[in-house]
């Protein structure tokens, strides 16, 4: 179950992507990943849009997939405590010829905390005159500055990625659907003595919270380190994946992973149809409409 990813060196020098996770565990850095598929420079793209955060300071980069989809053209901004400067500004990089601006504010923006800024910023992507990719909420303020208009296909959310670190409890707040509401997720892993008094053998559990209502519960977890159950969250049906192999059975710095899958019914309807309709072979990855939420919880000692 376990996906290879990238992981940005958001505050590293070069406009380089690292692609060993170890680069994360090292540093502690909490990342927080958000993919989009939009059209740029003529072409349906994926673009990431990636906060890092360590004790001095919060980074930001952007990279948008190439034609082939492996190779990404990459910009990156460290947003320094002593450098003011580098809090608002822009930067441009060059997709198959075309010019893509990168344009920011985050002066005063409101952190919380958090990885990702929550409140007063803005970060625009714009390519021949269009805003392609606008967060934050100062769109006005990202208009007037960029002096271009909105772009005509609206981007959709594909996936978010966030790395979390922690001992044996594990806490974020995140959205199911992009204009849905915020959630809490709470992750907590648990040892306790066998029933059989074993000495120096643990039976494992974990708990699964959103909101704070328990919404599932694993015993016995070094045998159902893996695994998939159905929540229901404010009435919408959620897929919940997890491989936890590592926190059991590995040393160091190791990772669990956790996947939250909403399914509505109209993907249901969506995915019955396709299925009825299509032929052996036949790719429809475009029509694709889901979102994924991907948790790598890293247990550290």
């Amino acid at each position: 179950m376990h996906e290879s990813i990238g992981i940005p060196a958001c505050f590293s020098s070069g406009e380089r992507t690292v692609d060993d996770q170890a680069a994360v565990t090292r540093s502690s850095q909490s990342v927080f990943m958000s993919v989009y598929r939009t059209k740029i420079a003529g072409q349906c793209r994926l673009i990431t849009i990636t906060w890092c955060k360590d004790l001095l300071l919060h980074g930001l980069s952007v990279s948008v997939e190439g034609p082939d989809g492996d190779s990404h053209y990459q910009s990156k901004v460290e947003l320094k405590p002593w450098y003011f400067w580098r809090k608002q500004g822009s930067k441009h990089f060059t997709v198959d010829g075309k010019i893509v601006d990168l344009v920011w504010d985050l002066k005063a923006a409101k952190f919380n905390g958090e990885t990702e800024p929550r409140s007063d910023y803005y970060v625009a992507v714009v390519c021949e005159e269009e805003v392609v990719l606008l967060l934050g909420d100062l769109k006005k303020d990202a208009y007037r500055k960029t002096g271009s208009r909105p772009a005509l296909i609206e981007p959709n959310l594909v996936s978010r990625k966030e790395h979390l670190f922690g001992k044996k409890k594990f806490s974020t707040r995140a959205k199911f659907h992009e204009k849905g509401d915020s959630h809490e997720i709470t992750i907590e892993c648990n040892n306790g003595l066998n029933k059989s008094g074993s000495s120096g053998e643990f039976d494992h559990e974990m708990e699964i919270r959103i909101d704070g209502r328990l919404v599932n519960h694993v015993k016995h977890l070094q045998w159902k380190f893996r695994g998939n159950e159905s929540v229901y969250v404010n009435k919408t049906r959620v897929e919940v994946y997890w491989d936890v192999h590592d926190w059991l059975f590995s040393s160091g710095p190791r990772q669990g992973l956790f996947i939250f899958k909403p399914i509505s019914s109209s993907t249901i309807m969506l995915s019955t149809q396709i299925a009825a309709d299509s032929t052996p072979g036949e790719d429809y990855s475009g029509w694709s409409a889901k979102f994924c939420l991907f948790l790598y919880a890293w247990k550290v000692e």
